[in-house]
């Protein structure tokens, strides 16, 4: 314990023997990160990362003096927090909705990959500044973000097995607005719980609803929800109107846009399959 208190002694009169007359007392007041301070080393807005510039300053011979703040006891949740702009966003299907992802996400100056059956039209995708992935295998390790938009088919049926969620980038969130039997649900609780996908989050379970002891409930870093997005009152309006306008067409015998079929003439519409 002498030992101790003596270098603490000289080291904090080192500092003060380097102090130049122009020095300067900085204060940092941050929140404590505790033992989530050791799980990103960019983790540094925090009392013990101190913005990682304390050797800088007092190397210029200035004191650093860093204290936390008032925030509750969950502030550390910030050790996962990224900011959207800049990030690698890929869609693993572009159909009328995946299409509209990416429109949407534009003004957020990300990195976009699509990954589809069929190359967008060459002027909308310029627009978008969306890049045409055709091996989905090799646009998954691009991605910090996977966003899943494509139809349930027995092609896509567990297409995120084990062997292609390990393609992912470690640290990767996926975010499932499609189906949930696209997903090999043990797979995604397992690299859920490992760490590999940093985050999983959707409205969509398989089986829906989903049982009190489906997997997807306990794993870490999900965040999960009922299967209610068609419920909101737009949505209802929406579909209202699209009702009626089918029904207007059945009724005076015209074809129906290519994009509201999903069994014509006895097959699946070709977006299905």
């Amino acid at each position: 314990m002498a030992g101790a208190a003596t270098s603490a002694i000289k080291s904090v009169l080192t500092r003060h023997l380097h102090a130049s007359p122009g020095s300067k007392k900085i204060v940092g007041v941050f929140y404590k990160a505790n033992e989530y301070a050791a799980l990103n080393p960019n983790f540094v807005g925090c009392v013990e990362g101190a913005l990682g510039i304390r050797d800088w300053l007092e190397s210029q011979g200035h004191q650093y003096i860093v204290t936390d703040d008032k925030e509750g006891p969950n502030s550390a949740i910030a050790h996962r927090a990224y900011d959207l702009e800049g990030k690698t966003v890929g869609t693993v299907g572009a159909g009328r909705i995946g299409k509209l992802l990416l429109q949407r996400l534009k003004p957020f100056n990300c990195n976009l990959l699509y990954h589809d059956r069929l190359k967008m039209d060459p002027e909308l995708e310029n627009q978008i500044g969306a890049k045409f992935e055709e091996d989905l295998d090799a646009m998954l390790p691009k991605c910090d973000i996977i966003v899943i938009n494509t139809p349930l088919t027995e092609k896509t049926r567990g297409l995120f097995d084990k062997d292609r969620i390990a393609k992912c980038k470690k640290g990767v969130l996926i975010v499932n607005n499609a189906r949930g039997a696209i997903m090999d649900t043990q797979a995604v609780a397992d690299a859920c719980s490992s760490g590999h996908v940093a985050g999983y989050s959707g409205d969509v379970w398989f089986p829906q609803p989903a049982p009190k002891d489906h997997p997807w409930r306990y794993m870490p870093n999900h965040a999960m929800t009922p299967h209610i997005s068609g419920t909101t009152i737009d949505a209802q309006l929406r579909y209202a109107a699209g009702t009626k306008d089918m029904l207007e067409r059945y009724f005076k015998g015209e074809e129906f846009p290519p994009q509201n079929y999903i069994v014509k003439e006895g097959k699946l519409a070709s977006q299905y399959q």
